[in-house]
């Protein structure tokens, strides 16, 4: 279970009045007086009619599984200096087997699991277990990052499955239930109410979560979250806690998202979305002012990468998207999730906001490509000698990288296995901005001065930034042989 750890936690609890049913359901209270000339003792205070969810249970709890997966990670040895522990060294850490446990749910008779992208990201081998006790190896037939999704499939007879519902469905105050496998308990049924809609937790760019309070904690991700008529209205994915423990406040991805995204991996194992290469941000009321706007409802364009969609659309900075195909934008997060919902190379009609008026913009949309979608695609890191593959700056990646003011260089998309640069302890999501003392500026900089080095031969010094932090690494770049 993905956990949001904040102090503001503590402080909206300790502000939060907990209700009992009686002040819910308007029940007489028990001290009322009694009308003149009644006895007091002949007043019956009826009993709350609480909705019962055994019958349900009863039928949705066979086909919710508990999930265990292995993965192979790297323990260091022993005490290691500063910049060991930032960027690894892979010949003083020792392989430990890691077992994990989570919670899926069967959609169809063919055995397809649907559950969360980190219960089993990474892991080498996943096998679930039935709620009837049955044991069965799971293949994973594709994961969605962004949207922390998973599908498995699993071989078996007569499996139990479920169905989506339609999550727009479900209004806050609706009772919903959850069944997992929180601290390894499988086939736990917890209770409670639709809290809120729409909620984002800064856990990517397609937030659009469901609020609940019914209990769900470690080992309920993946699980599914159920209306009153059994249907699944969400996946449990998240918890906002001080503790690491329940308090009443989860997060389920909206079965809305998750059918679009399910039936994608069931069919290609992978997600195409759309893309229009623009860094955005939010407006507030100065802004609005500033830009002549009616609100401060849209996205404000920060920056358009050169040549693309948007670029060659005409979009620049300054506009204001305020819808996508006739679907309002209020925030940036809103035209990330319109765009990202449509597939790559088909046309979209932008409204915008320019000088003041309004106008609408045709768009071919570009695809949003995983960064080792990007690797294989350029295939650059045979041609650079220490085994990586570049991709340049982008605005986008400059926001998922927390890349800030005028920094540049060329950012990591991919490690080949067993290369000079895994050596070195480099990753996805580096960002290179120096070889051998010298800056560069993009992927075609870096790829010249690595090749450079290649044919000068012995270690070379990279300048590199991980998550906000500089510091330099020792590659020995591989021989012009191609031995490493």
């Amino acid at each position: 279970m993905r956990i949001r750890n904040t102090a503001l936690a503590t402080l909206l609890l300790a502000g939060t009045a907990l209700g009992g049913f009686a002040a819910r359901d308007a029940l007489p209270s028990a001290h009322a007086q009694a009308a003149p000339g009644q006895n007091a003792a002949a007043i019956a205070v009826p009993a709350a009619a609480m909705p019962g969810f055994a019958d349900m249970v009863a039928r949705v709890r066979p086909a919710v599984v508990t999930i265990t997966t292995t993965e192979t990670r790297h323990a260091a040895a022993g005490p290691e200096q500063q910049f060991q522990r930032y960027f690894g060294n892979p010949r003083e850490e020792r392989p430990q087997t890691v077992q994990a446990l989570g919670s899926g749910f069967i959609v169809d008779a063919a055995g397809h699991i649907v559950t969360n992208n980190h219960v089993v990201e990474g892991a080498t081998r996943v096998t679930v277990k039935l709620d009837d006790g049955r044991e069965l190896v799971a293949r994973i037939v594709g994961r969605d990052p962004r949207t922390d999704l998973a599908v498995l499939k699993v071989d078996g007879a007569n499996l139990p499955h479920l169905s989506l519902g339609d999550s727009d469905k479900v209004r806050v105050g609706d009772w919903v239930v959850a069944v997992g496998n929180p601290f390894g308990l499988g086939g736990t049924v917890t209770a409670g109410i639709l809290s809120a809609r729409g909620r984002d937790i800064q856990s990517g760019p397609y937030d659009d979560y469901l609020q609940v309070d019914a209990p769900i904690n470690r080992g309920n991700s993946g699980g599914p979250l159920f209306s009153q008529d059994g249907s699944v209205i969400g996946v449990n994915t998240a918890i906002f806690s001080p503790t690491g423990g329940s308090i009443g406040i989860g997060f389920a991805i909206p079965s809305n998202l998750v059918q679009r995204v399910v039936a994608q991996l069931q069919s290609t194992g992978h997600i195409d979305r759309g893309w229009l290469g623009v860094a955005t941000q939010g407006l507030d009321a100065g802004m609005a002012a500033a830009l002549h706007l009616p609100n401060a409802e849209g996205a404000l364009v920060a920056d358009a990468e050169p040549d693309g969609p948007a670029a060659k659309a005409g979009l620049q900075a300054g506009d204001v998207v305020t819808a996508v195909d006739g679907h309002a934008v209020k925030t940036p997060r809103d035209l990330a999730r319109l765009i990202g919902d449509l597939r790559p190379n088909r046309p979209a009609t932008l409204t915008l906001r320019r000088d003041g008026a309004e106008r609408q913009v045709q768009v071919t949309l570009g695809e949003l490509r995983d960064p080792r979608q990007q690797a294989a695609a350029e295939q650059q890191d045979q041609r650079q000698g220490i085994g990586v593959a570049l991709q340049a700056l982008t605005p986008e990646l400059r926001q998922q990288l927390g890349v800030a003011g005028k920094v540049n260089g060329a950012v990591v998309t991919a490690v080949r296995p067993g290369s000079s640069a895994e050596t070195a302890g480099l990753r996805p999501g580096d960002v290179i901005l120096g070889v051998a003392g010298h800056d560069v500026a993009d992927p075609q900089a870096a790829s010249r001065a690595l090749g450079e080095a290649v044919r000068q031969g012995g270690p070379v010094a990279l300048r590199v930034m991980r998550e906000g932090r500089n510091a330099f690494v020792a590659v020995q770049p591989a021989r012009p042989n191609g031995q490493g």
